[in-house]
């Protein structure tokens, strides 16, 4: 683990900026806004999903904003969902950085019975970010699923 050492008014703010881009990428897929979440990468961005953060292989990598659309729209499967971010460790240079963020996210499917099940997923994401313009966008996300649970949820 790194110790805490003092940081640069510039850095404290770029590392700020990049904590409220994974909490919009958070907050966008909640709330379904394929668009916007779309709009927190680059345009030759590069997203690659293990759904087992142990496999060498990743199970889905796509290549290009264009390309993410269709993958944010999937969430659309679920009635709900609530992402928490959790700690998140990010390492600034100039415009460009390097973070691993922590995210447990809880899905809620409706059956064709009405019943309600729950499937909690741990989720670690490794992330390059660039700095364009003054704005921080995603470069490179990788999504690593080290866990699920799925149970049936109660009324």
């Amino acid at each position: 683990m790194r110790s805490h050492t003092a940081v640069s008014p510039e850095e404290a703010a770029d590392r700020l900026a990049i904590r409220e881009l994974f909490d919009a990428y958070a907050h966008c897929a909640d709330r379904r806004d394929a668009r916007g979440q779309t709009a927190l990468f680059t345009e030759d961005t590069r997203f690659v999903v293990y759904m087992d953060a142990k496999s060498a292989e990743p199970t889905q990598e796509l290549h290009g904003r264009d390309a993410l659309a269709p993958v944010f729209d999937n969430l659309n499967q679920y009635s709900a969902t609530t992402h928490f971010n959790g700690q998140s460790t990010v390492v600034v240079n100039g415009n460009q950085a390097d973070g691993e963020s922590y995210t447990i996210a809880h899905h809620v499917t409706i059956g064709d019975d009405g019943r309600r099940t729950l499937m909690i997923a741990s989720i670690r994401y490794l992330d390059q970010y660039v700095k364009q313009d003054g704005t921080w966008y995603f470069a490179e996300r990788k999504l690593l699923v080290d866990w699920t649970e799925t149970r049936p949820m109660h009324d």
